[in-house]
């Protein structure tokens, strides 16, 4: 192998580590994406090619893959994308719904004028998104505004236990393209979480996340038959999904077969206030529903 200028002996176990991360890192925003089915299978050789390492490094980059849960490995089937079960998925967004509205709770208390400021800001897109019909961009907004909270809680432990939760995945498996988006009171919700944080209330803005993710979960069919099964697929990534349809975690509609669960209080106002604000408004109270038929 050739070396150049920047490749000299001395640097080649910075760069070995460097090109495993970079494999690991682009490997792993893949498979969060959702552009690869539950299930698929993936080959070492196409990865290979795709993230330009060797297969040594590939390997070792779908060996970390495998033990942090993003994919399996089983003797005669090879790694193949991981597939959840209704249980499985049950338990990861109750983690989910318990550490980001602590997260939440910990913004109202931690959050700079700054943060508050951008928070506002991505809001308002969201708003704006909405009325032209904009999915994707919604979709990214809202991305955008739950990254937006956890930086502002400013509580490293919790964005560390939140950051290894595998929810991306499950809503992928489980989401519903046929419904609506963005879901039925979707902005209010966050409209709410925004005015607990602008008015300093950690209580309110627990509520108002929990409220809110609880909601986006109760839309996902994990009552039906009808998601992805996980059988093994052999297609390429090609014929999946676009990655901006795959991440409509916070917006999934409803199930056309449920009945919409409808908060007992209106959603708070688009919010207009200060920092300076002594209000303290509480969000609808959560509303708590089977994940699956019993």
């Amino acid at each position: 192998m050739n070396l150049s200028a920047h490749d000299q002996p001395g640097d080649q176990g910075k760069t070995s580590g460097n090109r495993h991360n970079q494999a690991y890192e682009g490997l792993r925003s893949l498979l969060l994406s959702g552009n690869v089915k539950p299930g698929t299978r993936l080959t070492e050789a196409e990865l290979t090619r795709m993230f330009d390492v060797s297969r040594s490094t590939m390997r070792s980059v779908l060996v970390r893959l495998a033990q942090e849960g993003y994919v399996t490995s089983e003797v005669n089937r090879g790694v193949r994308t991981r597939s959840f079960s209704v249980e499985e998925a049950a338990d990861i967004l109750e983690a989910r719904e318990t550490l980001e509205s602590a997260l939440a709770g910990k913004a109202a208390e931690r959050a700079t004028d700054e943060e508050i400021r951008e928070l506002r800001a991505t809001l308002e897109e969201m708003e704006d998104c909405k009325k032209r019909g904009d999915q994707a961009a919604y979709s990214r907004g809202n991305r955008r505004f739950h990254q937006q909270v956890k930086e502002a809680a400013h509580q490293q432990t919790l964005a560390r236990a939140f950051d290894t939760l595998l929810y991306p995945l499950v809503m992928r498996q489980y989401r519903n393209l046929t419904a609506p988006h963005p879901r039925s009171g979707s902005l209010e919700e966050h409209q709410a979480i925004l005015l607990a944080i602008v008015t300093r209330n950690p209580d309110a803005a627990v509520a108002a996340m929990r409220h809110h993710v609880a909601s986006a979960r109760r839309a996902l069919l994990l009552r039906s038959a009808d998601v992805d099964s996980g059988e093994p697929s052999t297609q390429p990534t090609q014929d999946a999904e676009p990655a901006q349809d795959a991440e409509r975690d916070e917006d999934a509609g409803a199930d056309p077969g449920e009945q919409p669960v409808t908060p007992a209080a209106p959603a708070a106002p688009a919010p207009s206030v200060n920092s300076s604000d002594r209000a303290r408004p509480e969000p609808p109270p959560d509303q708590k529903g089977p994940l699956c038929a019993m």
